[in-house]
């Protein structure tokens, strides 16, 4: 799979999944995450996958400040309901590195391990994504604003002709390396932005 080269500059998100130990799955339990493995999961690159792994990267700095995340140990909320807007494209790639999984999810080996019922919809918050970690109770709630970024002057019109037929090879690459460049200046550039990734509480 070749990918854009600038989805190895951003950097990995590292957790630590008790049952990935216990299974024999991943030493210690330690499994990284790069952008790539967002990208497979959605099978695209956009601002609203860019934006999920942000506000998840962003989340559990805040929740784990001590160390790596664990993973399942964590219930995820969004506010957007499971079949409005993106909150489908979100709850994948979030459910990707925390191991949330709503009723449809693993439950469990002897009473432990279970992701079933870690990730819900519809919760009413002023965020768009709460994390809560499970042995603490502590939880933050970020919000992903991507007018912070706007699209790049001609991108429109390069969609445009991109997805209107009889476009050629040379148009559809022109819009190709014109959206990636938006996400690359997203996650270069504006990570750490809390115009982009505010953390609401």
């Amino acid at each position: 799979m070749q990918t854009p080269a600038f989805f190895e500059a951003v950097p990995a998100i590292v957790v630590v999944d008790p049952l990935a130990e216990t299974l024999g799955a991943a030493e210690g339990g330690v499994i990284e995450y790069h952008y790539r493995d967002a990208v497979k999961l959605a099978g695209h690159s956009c601002p609203t996958v860019a934006g999920a792994w942000l506000m998840t990267r962003t989340a559990l700095a805040r929740l784990y400040p001590e160390g790596a995340p664990q993973r399942g140990g964590m219930r995820v909320e969004l506010r957007q309901a499971v079949d409005e807007g993106v909150a489908g494209v979100i709850a994948g790639v979030v459910g990707l590195i925390t191991g949330a999984a709503n009723e449809g999810g693993f439950k469990g080996l002897a009473s432990r391990f279970g992701r079933q019922g870690l990730l819900h919809f519809g919760v009413p918050m002023a965020g768009d994504v709460r994390f809560t970690r499970l042995d603490t109770g502590r939880s933050v709630e970020v919000a992903h604003r991507p007018q912070a970024v706007p699209r790049p002057a001609g991108l429109s019109d390069l969609m445009r002709d991109a997805l209107t037929p009889p476009s050629d090879d040379a148009t559809r690459r022109r819009f190709a390396q014109a959206w990636q460049g938006w996400v690359q200046t997203i996650l270069l550039e504006h990570a750490d932005d809390p115009a982009l990734i505010a953390v609401i509480a």
